[in-house]
């Protein structure tokens, strides 16, 4: 069946992007307004753009028509914010972040959360987060009066120690992060522990099979 999104209306077209673009990867975003109020918040349109420089993109939407989520306001006015992973134990806890409290409201604090110091930047990660992005604004892409992609630079990553395999060759245990990402529909998510690995095929591996 066609969905030509010129025929259809907004709510038609986020619900057919959000029920086939899954599973997303969910970062759940610490920023800090220019008073030092936190906003905790997670948002799934996310991923990793770029390597070099290390980049990572996340859409950021609004509450009401041309009013900016707290997280991309605060971004736009400090220029830095820490994106945190969500394992499955954390769940509840994002869940919670996730409700439209009061502006000024922390959100760490309602969801009995705790804090731990950045390095490069002022608002801190979310201390229970198995892996937490420090990152710079590099430019924010306005997709209208709804919508804006940040694009961020990462500046240093913190990972749980246990699931560090090797340090020194950046190898990390991901299974054992137990991250979660979000499907389709109002309360959908994904577990990423049901794998399969399929080894990328070499030109001269085919040529030998044809």
């Amino acid at each position: 069946m066609l969905f030509d999104f010129a025929k259809i209306n907004e709510k038609d077209r986020y619900k057919l992007l959000v029920s086939t673009v899954v599973p997303r990867p969910i970062a759940w975003i610490v920023s800090r307004d220019a008073a030092g109020v936190l906003n905790a918040a997670p948002f799934s349109f996310f991923n990793a753009f770029a390597g070099d420089p290390p980049i990572v993109g996340i859409g950021v939407g609004s509450h009401k028509y041309g009013q900016p989520k707290d997280s991309r306001a605060n971004i736009k006015e400090t220029r830095e914010f820490v994106v945190n992973l969500v394992s499955e134990e954390l769940a509840e806890a994002m869940n919670i972040t996730a409700i439209e409290f009061p502006s000024g409201m922390n959100e760490l604090l309602e969801a009995g959360l705790t804090t731990a110091p950045s390095v490069h930047v002022n608002p801190p990660r979310i201390a229970e987060s198995p892996v937490a992005m420090e990152c710079e604004l590099v430019q924010i892409v306005d997709l209208g009066p709804n919508n804006g992609l940040i694009l961020g630079r990462v500046l240093a990553m913190h990972v749980r120690d246990d699931a560090v395999l090797d340090a020194e060759k950046s190898y990390i245990d991901t299974p054992k992060l137990k991250l979660i990402a979000r499907m389709h529909g109002a309360g959908w998510y994904a577990r990423t522990s049901d794998l399969f690995q399929m080894p990328r095929i070499k030109h001269d591996q085919w040529k030998k099979n044809l």
